[in-house]
């Protein structure tokens, strides 16, 4: 309403008005719990045809995953390795029964699994 040239405010919104910006999304990254992981893994090499030729703690037709542990320290370029040799296949590290290759596998479960076993360490 005005009067005599005044205007008055009011407290009813202005419904033209822009709407306000939302609050931009910051992304927040999860750290991921190993444990989690290297379960994971365990569960992938329960999946797959691995336990045909490795077992945990004895040799079949390919080393123990604690014989494995035991040769190759957790580390970044250890990981990158053994992943390569679940997906790729190899032979001769271990004797000379080649590995049979998981050229389906993704690196990011190949890596999974070298965690479960690079876990069983014994120190």
């Amino acid at each position: 309403m005005t009067s005599c040239g005044k205007q008055e405010s009011s407290s009813v919104p202005d419904f033209n008005a822009p709407p306000a910006s939302a609050p931009e999304k910051v992304q927040e990254t999860v750290p991921v719990d190993p444990s989690a992981r290297i379960a994971e893994g365990k569960s992938l090499i329960e999946g797959t045809d691995c336990l045909t030729c490795h077992k945990t703690d004895d040799k079949l037709i390919g080393p123990s995953y604690r014989e494995i542990a035991g040769r190759y320290d957790n580390n970044p370029q250890n990981l990158e390795l053994l992943a390569g040799k679940i997906i790729d296949g190899g032979s001769g590290v271990w004797g000379s029964v080649p590995m049979s290759a998981h050229p389906g596998m993704s690196r990011d479960n190949a890596k999974k699994m070298v965690e479960y076993i690079l876990s069983l360490r014994v120190n």
